[in-house]
């Protein structure tokens, strides 16, 4: 099956659909209970003044009864860290693409609208973490020549 889509920066208008996606995230990592977020939260920190992360959604137009309207297969989520022996490294929090988009070349899309990005603002490298269960991710970072890191630990305070 071929799919006509398109990967676009994100607009404040797609926020309540990013968050659906977040959401459909949670559920897939088996913690659909920890999602505090909201299209408000994602509107402002994405979109407003001082907008903390970047965002690229794939598209496609759809007709609806009441006009045309976008239709998201799936999302990616960036913001800017700062290696001290590294650089500027472009950090993707989240790639998600609805299940029935998968395999379609959506997914390697939104990634090389990263890295293309990151490339463009000369950073570095760019980072992000994959669960040890999550084959169907791992499969897909390996085709595109990913490094897995076994030495470096998570760390997290809650706040």
């Amino acid at each position: 099956m071929e799919l006509a889509f398109e990967i676009r920066r994100a607009i404040p208008e797609d926020s309540t659909e990013i968050f659906n996606l977040i959401q459909l995230l949670a559920e897939y990592e088996r913690a659909p209970n920890q999602v505090v977020n909201s299209p408000e939260n994602i509107r402002f920190h994405g979109f407003g003044e001082n907008p903390i992360f970047y965002a690229w959604v794939a598209t496609r137009q759809k007709r609806m009864d009441d006009g045309k309207q976008n239709d998201l297969l799936g999302m990616a989520i960036c913001y800017i860290r700062y290696s001290t022996w590294k650089g500027p490294v472009l950090y993707l929090e989240d790639l998600v693409v609805k299940d029935e988009y998968r395999k379609l070349g959506v997914g390697s899309a939104l990634l090389n609208a990263c890295l293309d990005f990151a490339k463009e603002k000369k950073h570095t490298r760019m980072t992000w973490q994959v669960l040890e269960w999550n084959e169907p991710a791992i499969k897909f970072y390996k085709k595109h020549g990913v490094t897995f890191d076994a030495e470096w630990l998570n760390c997290t305070i809650e706040l």
